[in-house]
């Protein structure tokens, strides 16, 4: 009788652990996961929507106008007589017409 009640009590608590752990990992999953996605998601489609003259800012800050869009890369002008062959994935997104450059 007594072991009965020791299996009984250790899986009542196994649960009671477990449950809590859960709910932790669904909560991150809604917070952090899905709204990633989402942002990744509109970042693919705008990077394959760019054409010539849209105004970027990639990752490290540099603005620049598209000029040419191949596969994986994007020619970019960042000043006057100043061109650079870029990765597509380095594009942040697309530039302000406010900002100044």
């Amino acid at each position: 009788m007594n072991t009965l009640a020791v299996i009984q009590s250790s899986g009542s608590s196994m649960l009671g652990t477990i449950v809590p752990m859960l709910i932790i990992v669904a909560i991150f999953f809604f917070i952090v996961i899905i709204p990633e996605n989402r942002r990744r998601k509109r970042t693919e489609a705008m990077i394959a929507e760019l054409k010539k003259g849209d105004r970027v800012i990639l990752h490290s800050g540099i603005f620049g106008t598209v000029q040419s869009v191949e596969s994986d890369s994007i020619q970019l002008r960042i000043a006057e007589n100043v061109k650079i062959k870029i990765a597509k994935s380095a594009v942040a997104g697309l530039a302000n017409d406010e900002s100044g450059s």
